[in-house]
């Protein structure tokens, strides 16, 4: 919630959503040896502006463990391993990272809510976190997934299945919490091990889990290279292609957007013969299992098309949106010297022609003719007519 509370605040510039009044939803304590109930919780008369239910739940999940990271309790991003911290003592180093992301996030938000108390209280979390984070997430040459409850790494060299996972190294990009040498280290086996160019797909970890003991949790429960067990869970690997964008790795990210994107797993008769799904909808998952390898899984899977439309418009494209105006960070592939987005705002449409300069002149943006210089952001104005802007990019 904080981390898209964030997100909304930071690309409309409402403030006012922060002061909504929000009820709380009330379930019963689980009982001992109860890991999870299913009921119909209910409203709380108890209520709170957005921002306080924010604050409480970063309270809330400051909790950790021996190794200062955060308690990985029945699930992190996985609730498929849902037992490596089933008895309240394992830690999440993917969790690690993002905490880390939250917190600086939503530092800058309790300073918009006149909140310098927490903003620093956010800041000062996060400093001894990524201290945390460098002195016991790191394997050698890629950052572990997790600790079980008695200790034991997961996502290390030191294991037979699930030896590297792609989360904490991506994340390690993303959040900044991660040394930069290790970040480019841990990413460049991702690419060298999860990135599979035959199958035309990016694994979630590699070896996926089969007799793996202690039990990580339900995600045993699919075949070895199936959905989250060590095939493409779409939604988790898509942060790879941004990871690698946001190092500068900008051909490897566009050459991992292809992978990702479905259409490319349906441009023949054979491919389609294997992928066996829809190839115009975002699946899911997609098999590594020697029985169905390319195989797709679950598709129109809204979790994974809201990263892909991040990853394709906002990281590779680089047009996203902060209050009234656009900020273009464009990423274009070596393949083009220039490409045109339409983009609309409220009721007045911007095109928006990116074009890739032939000389050493400065990068600059011309802006209905006007010449705007060696800025990265336009203005945007609802005044329902036809704008047109030329970015000029290195």
């Amino acid at each position: 919630m904080p981390y898209v509370t964030h997100r909304y605040v930071t690309t409309t510039q409402d403030t006012g959503i922060l002061d909504e009044i929000i009820p709380f939803l009330e379930g019963r304590e689980l009982q001992p040896g109860e890991e999870s109930y299913y009921d119909m919780p209910l409203i709380s008369d108890e209520t709170a502006t957005l921002y306080e239910h924010c604050v409480r739940s970063i309270r809330y999940g400051l909790k950790f463990g021996s190794h200062g990271l955060p308690l990985m309790g029945c699930g992190d991003w996985n609730d498929g391993m849902n037992r490596v911290g089933i008895e309240g003592k394992g830690e999440s180093v993917w969790l690690a990272f993002f905490l880390y992301d939250v917190l600086m996030k939503f530092a800058d938000i309790a300073m918009l809510y006149n909140d310098s108390g927490f903003a620093a209280y956010c800041r000062e979390q996060a400093v001894l976190l990524q201290e945390n984070i460098r002195a016991h997430a790191w394997d050698g040459n890629w950052y572990r997934r997790a600790y079980f409850d008695d200790g034991t790494p997961l996502g290390s060299v030191t294991n037979s299945e699930c030896r590297i996972d792609t989360l904490p190294q991506s994340w390690s990009v993303i959040s900044s919490a991660g040394d930069p040498e290790r970040s480019r280290q841990g990413m460049e086996e991702v690419n060298r091990q999860l990135v599979d160019r035959e199958l035309d797909l990016i694994r979630l970890f590699r070896p996926a889990f089969n007799t793996f003991r202690p039990s990580p949790g339900y995600i045993k429960g699919y075949v070895p290279g199936v959905r989250e067990n060590g095939g493409q869970y779409t939604h988790g690997v898509i942060w790879t292609a941004i990871a690698f964008a946001q190092m500068g790795e900008t051909d490897r990210a566009w050459e991992l957007a292809d992978m990702l994107n479905p259409i490319h797993h349906g441009n023949t008769e054979q491919q389609i013969e294997k992928y066996k799904t829809e190839p115009y909808v975002i699946a899911a998952d997609i098999y590594t299992a020697e029985q169905h390898p390319g195989r797709g899984g679950w598709t129109w899977y809204t979790g994974s098309s809201a990263w892909l439309y991040r990853l394709l418009v906002e990281t590779l494209l680089g047009i996203n949106r902060e209050g009234e105006s656009l900020k273009l960070t464009p990423r274009m592939r070596k393949e083009w010297n220039t490409y045109t987005v339409g983009y609309r705002y409220y009721d007045t449409t911007y095109q928006l022609i990116f074009r890739r300069m032939e000389n050493q002149s400065t990068p600059h943006i011309i802006l209905n003719k006007t010449n705007l210089g060696n800025v990265d952001t336009i203005p945007l104005v609802n005044d329902q007519k036809k704008h047109k802007a030329e970015i000029w990019i290195e």
